[in-house]
């Protein structure tokens, strides 16, 4: 029983960290602009968000892997949009 709260919290705080990231990618896609973003910011998160993925791989926890390869996706679509809406 004391398992099954601590995963509670794991998915919780997966999905929490995760959504943070959809406000920054919907306000970036309609306004077309990354301005307010730091490029050396996101590239230091990823990095972080992918040694997450390993190390989450690395202990089997399911919690740690969604969260994490969601906030990739969603960063990574950030820094791509970023990197577009600059060169125009």
């Amino acid at each position: 029983m004391y398992s099954l709260h601590i995963e509670f919290f794991g998915y919780f705080a997966a999905i929490l960290t995760t959504v943070a990231f959809l406000p920054q990618l919907i306000k970036t896609l309609k306004t077309k602009k990354a301005d307010d973003v730091s490029l050396v910011t996101l590239i230091m998160f990823i990095c972080g968000v992918v040694s997450w993925i390993i190390y989450g791989y690395a202990i089997s926890s399911l919690p740690i892997l969604i969260a994490n390869i969601i906030t990739f996706i969603l960063n990574f679509f950030i820094l791509i949009s970023k990197i577009y809406y600059e060169r125009k």
